[in-house]
């Protein structure tokens, strides 16, 4: 395992500002050309002893490190790493989400959400108890292998999902894959943001507890899936729902801000090469 690094290399990343290449107020130290001030250490100091830093940490050893910090960060240039092509996608990472929090701080910020907000939600999102049977097969998987799955999963359909003849749960326990199988294929309650999205659209198409539904293909495979129970909200986990709107709404800003910018950009795409 790799050795922790120590705390001062992360503080580049709470305080994304480089050191001053000018002498500011009162200049502490100089590596090389470039000047590390009392404003310097005074706000990274502070913004480390907020987050990473131990408490009995002092400046003194603190500005050490900044030094270290600094020396590193010379011979990395040296060694062109910061021209290197992984290097640059790790930073335009980094880029891309100090632009979407900076766009969207102030929006997020003002974000309420009642209780009676969180019902309305939650009867659209409710939590909901299913049982399944699976059959997996990978997204990228051969055609030949994913016809195959489709054959069995139809096959257990045709054969054993008549009435008269054996309960879902004991087709699950015979005929599924998974840790759900000995149970019946009972996968108990799970929230909206628990189950693939296709698995949630179809045991909420499925709406009433008893009911069966046709086979369905998520990445994970073939699914049949029985609803077995909805948790009312009266016995729902109303906090949970209330952070499940709140990160919708943060989501759907984000797509907005997103779509916002591609309309004001030339973006073309070749989606016929894509297999999904």
């Amino acid at each position: 395992m790799m050795k922790k690094i120590p705390f001062l290399v992360v503080a580049g990343f709470v305080c994304v500002n480089p050191l001053s290449k000018a002498v500011a107020a009162v200049e502490l130290a100089k590596v090389n050309s470039t000047v590390i001030t009392q404003e310097d250490l005074e706000k990274r100091y502070k913004d480390n002893q907020r987050f990473l830093l131990p408490r009995n940490t002092g400046k003194k050893a603190f500005l050490e490190e900044l030094i270290k910090r600094e020396l590193a960060i010379q011979e990395a240039k040296k060694m062109n790493l910061d021209k290197d092509p992984e290097i640059i996608d790790r930073m335009n990472t980094v880029l891309f989400q100090a632009f979407v929090e900076r766009k969207l701080a102030k929006e997020l910020e003002k974000i309420q959400v009642s209780e009676s907000d969180a019902k309305e939600f939650y009867k659209k999102n409710p939590e909901i108890r299913t049982s399944h049977i699976w059959v997996p097969i990978s997204p990228d998987a051969p055609e030949a292998e994913q016809k195959k799955a489709m054959e069995k999963i139809k096959n257990i359909q045709d054969k054993y999902l008549k009435p008269g003849k054996m309960s879902f749960a004991e087709v699950a326990q015979r005929e599924s894959s998974g840790p759900a199988a000995p149970m019946g294929g009972d996968i108990d309650y799970q929230t909206k943001d628990r189950l693939d999205p296709a698995y949630y659209a179809e045991a909420l198409r499925l709406g009433s507890p008893g009911k069966v539904g046709g086979i369905i293909r998520t990445p994970f495979g073939f699914h049949i899936i029985k609803v077995t129970a909805i948790r009312p909200w009266e016995e729902a986990d109303k906090g949970l729902a209330r952070r499940l709107l709140i990160e919708e709404k943060k989501t759907q800003s984000y797509e907005k801000l997103m779509a916002d910018l591609r309309k004001q950009a030339k973006v073309s795409v070749k989606s016929e090469l894509i297999r999904d």
